[in-house]
């Protein structure tokens, strides 16, 4: 079964996630519920947040599996309800998947690509899948073992990417060290982090030296392109288009906006930006 947004209201979502149905928080959804409910009353398992951070699921009618499967932008997806609210996809993301597909596919081969902050790798098969040789790079192993498992469940993918898991920072530096470029470069950093000595990093300050090392990275004699996309308070699509031109490329194209998914009803939710850059060969 797909995923599908049903409704949103009160601060919070109704999704279908394959063949269970679950509440979690959306704090941009400020209106009304346009469903009654009963439809809500249905939900397998509802998630709260807490002050710490994290939050709690609340279990209903059976509650779910520890893993299932359900299908959206194109893939099979392995999911699972995490402590932090989180499924294994983020479903905003799904017009960027087929901006990635469309653009490494009008690449010229080889075509090499980086995802930072890589998650469980749907970036990194939308990629695969249009024929780029790609690096997919999250600090958690976990969660490259969950990208593994969702590229095992979709056989259009070949085995074309590099499950590596190391600190963004890091990784980057030594890359350019090592001499290696990339055509594109994917980033969906967060709003803050901690390294592996404790050390604080916030977008608001990391931005603009995480891109330069992408823009040191990129291989500018052939066709290269760039996608950020972020859900930082404080960030609108018109800063990371700004923060793309004045780092990566003041004559690329650019576009930017924010990233939704539509409802059941036709109207979209809101949740989270982005902006991407595609740039020619400087002659």
């Amino acid at each position: 079964m797909k995923y599908q947004l049903l409704d949103s209201g009160n601060r919070l979502k109704l999704e279908q996630v394959g063949e269970f149905r679950l509440i979690r928080p959306a704090l941009n959804a400020a209106w009304k519920p346009a469903l009654p409910q009963r439809e809500w009353d249905r939900a397998a398992g509802v998630f709260e947040r807490n002050s710490s951070g994290g939050g709690e699921w609340t279990w209903h009618h059976g509650g779910v599996p520890e893993s299932w499967l359900c299908e959206w932008g194109g893939f099979k997806l392995n999911v699972k309800a995490t402590n932090f609210g989180h499924l294994g996809f983020f479903a905003e993301q799904h017009e960027n998947w087929d901006w990635l597909r469309q653009t490494c596919r009008s690449f010229d081969k080889p075509c090499h690509t980086l995802n930072l902050f890589a998650y469980s790798g749907i970036a990194s098969m939308a990629m695969a899948e249009a024929g780029a040789e790609v690096t997919h790079l999250d600090a958690a192993r976990g969660m490259n073992d969950w990208g593994r498992e969702n590229q095992a469940i979709n056989p259009q993918v070949p085995d074309s990417i590099r499950w590596i898991a190391d600190d963004v920072m890091k990784f980057t530096a030594r890359e350019l060290r090592r001499g290696n470029t990339y055509n594109g470069i994917v980033l969906d950093p967060p709003s803050f982090g901690r390294g592996s000595k404790g050390q604080v990093w916030k977008l608001e300050d990391g931005a603009i030296e995480l891109l330069e090392n992408c823009n040191a990275l990129l291989d500018k004699s052939r066709p290269f392109f760039v996608l950020l996309s972020c859900h930082s308070p404080g960030f609108s699509p018109i800063v990371l288009e700004r923060l793309l031109k004045d780092v990566i490329c003041q004559d690329g194209k650019v576009r930017s906006g924010e990233m939704t998914v539509p409802d059941a009803g036709g109207n979209k939710l809101p949740a989270g930006i982005f902006a991407s850059l595609l740039g020619a060969v400087r002659k």
